[in-house]
Order: C-alpha cells, then sequence, then structure tokens
C-alpha cells in the first residue's frame, strides 16, 4: 500500500513528452563564456585581428569582474563570446580538455596574413587539412585559446564551433541529443590520428555554431583547468527544457547545478547543468535574454 507521501506524489511526465519539448522549443547558441588576463587587450586583439565587433561591455564592480562581448553579428540572432575579466587575475590554466573556437571567412590566407600583420600568432599555417580540401589555419589568442580558421563560402555565422575533448563520445552524441535536442550533423573518424569528431548542432554546419565534441582514442578524461567556463544556450521555457537534462544526467551522467528559475537581481530565469564530462551549459531563457540586451 503506498504511503501518504508516495500517493500525493504528482504523476511522472512520460520521457517521450519530455524529450518532445525539444521540437517545439526554438533553442540556440547564445555565447560561449571564458576567463582572461587582460580585457582591453583581447578586445583589441579580436576586432583588429579577427574583425569581430565589440557587442557590450558590463563592469560588475560589487562582484570585482568585467564582461565584454564579441562577434560578427547582433546578439540577439548571432553567437557571440563572452570574455570575462577578474579584477586582478592575469593568468589562467586552460587544461587539455578544451580545444579551440571557429572562425569561418571566405579567405583564410588573407585572414592569416592580416593576424600576423597585427602581431597575432598563426600556429599552423593555412593550407588544406590533411586528407582533404577545405583550407584551414590555427591562430592563438594572447591568453593561449586556439582559434581554428575555416575557409567557407559566405555564412550568415562566422563564428562557427566550440571545440570540446570527451571520454566516451557515444555517450556525449547521445547526451547532447537528449539533454538539449542537439541535432548529430557529422561524424568522422580519423584512424590515422587516432581520433573521432562530431559535430552538433540546431541547424546546417555551415549557417550555424556547432559544438565539435572531439574522442581521442584511449583517452577518458581531461583536466578542465581554469579558463573556459561553459556555452549558453537559449530557450523558450527553463524549466521544461530542464527536465530533457535531468532525464540525461539520469541515463547517462552529468548533473544539474542550479534549478530553473530566475537570477536575484536582474530576474532572467536560467538553468544550468554538467554534461558527462563536466563541461558546463547554462540554459537562458530566450524572450529574458532579449529583454537583456535592449
Amino acid at each position: 500500500m503506498a504511503t501518504g507521501s508516495e500517493a500525493s506524489k504528482p504523476a511522472e511526465v512520460p520521457a517521450e513528452t519530455v524529450l518532445d519539448w525539444h521540437k517545439q522549443d526554438n533553442k540556440r547558441m547564445l555565447h560561449a563564456v571564458y576567463r582572461v588576463g587582460d580585457l582591453d587587450r583581447t578586445i583589441k586583439y579580436y576586432t583588429e585581428c579577427f574583425g569581430m565587433k565589440l557587442l557590450r561591455k558590463r563592469d560588475i564592480p560589487e562582484e570585482k569582474y568585467t564582461n565584454a562581448f564579441l562577434g560578427f553579428g547582433p546578439e540577439d540572432t548571432n553567437f557571440a563570446v563572452e570574455l570575462t575579466y577578474n579584477y586582478g587575475v592575469d593568468k589562467y590554466d586552460i587544461g587539455t580538455g578544451f580545444g579551440h573556437f571557429a572562425i569561418a571567412n571566405e579567405d583564410v590566407y588573407k585572414l592569416s596574413e592580416n593576424i600576423k600583420s597585427k602581431g597575432g600568432k598563426i600556429t599552423r599555417e593555412p593550407g588544406p587539412v590533411k586528407g582533404g580540401s577545405t583550407v584551414i589555419a590555427f591562430a592563438q589568442d594572447p591568453d593561449g585559446y586556439m582559434f581554428e580558421l575555416i575557409q567557407r563560402a559566405e555564412t550568415p555565422e562566422p563564428l562557427c564551433q566550440v571545440m570540446l575533448r570527451v571520454g566516451d563520445l557515444e555517450r556525449s552524441i547521445k547526451f547532447y541529443e537528449k539533454a538539449l535536442g542537439l541535432k548529430l550533423l557529422r561524424k568522422k573518424d580519423v584512424p590515422d590520428y587516432k581520433y573521432t569528431i562530431a559535430m552538433l548542432g540546431y541547424a546546417d554546419e555551415d549557417k550555424t555554431t556547432v559544438l565539435e565534441l572531439t574522442y581521442n582514442y584511449g583517452v577518458t578524461e581531461y583536466r578542465k583547468g581554469n579558463a573556459y567556463a561553459q556555452v549558453a544556450i537559449g530557450t523558450n521555457d527553463v524549466y521544461k527544457s530542464a527536465e530533457a537534462v535531468d532525464l540525461a544526467t539520469k541515463e547517462l551522467g552529468g548533473k544539474i547545478l542550479r534549478q530553473p528559475g530566475p537570477l536575484p537581481g536582474i530576474n532572467t530565469k536560467i538553468a544550468s547543468f554538467v554534461d558527462p564530462d563536466g563541461w558546463k551549459v547554462v540554459l537562458v531563457d530566450n524572450t529574458d535574454f532579449l529583454r537583456e540586451l535592449h
């Protein structure tokens, strides 16, 4: 016989219903958040070398930090990087888990030359990828973050990848499909170099920002460091989206860090969680996010 407390529990929503929400939702990759040692230096580098625009900047003196948002288009339509400068901290450890961001450009040779002429660092000269035809290069910013430069015809989203390394690719793909409704766009195994990658996104790879997950054969754990923080994803309903995350964590690992609800002071509704590898994601209410911008 059910005890009183059990009898009063609400009936559990079936998993299909919870996951069905992804189809109705309007999820979007909003920004990647990471820490830098000198905000002005990074802003100068990103605007002059990469051609990004400074979209907004906010100083929170009571919390001793400043944020700057940069990207290639307005935040209500485009992905951005959110740089965090913590007062007095000029160095961070990137760790071994974070991979790179990526910028799509019509002429990677010209972009690389521009970066070098402005005193920037190219760590891989432009040229076709090994065993392929896509022209790429790699640049390193002043804090050591890597940016892959990918030659691509005009695109609505030049800031096109966040690459993270994971210990079990199949588990991660399943997790992101279930937790966030991300679609597996492409998977590529490169046995010669002992790695497999998976691209996940909400639209075609050449039109959006994708999450690129990399599995290096036999490597199941990475050092996170304290530099890269998280990616933020917009949703029409943080409560319904958090239910899907909850289902995914129960089956595949990871955990909800912050239950859905409004942030004190600004009332933006958010929820946050880590995936099975410990990578953090913040869900942000779409309407609240737009209100913050305007």
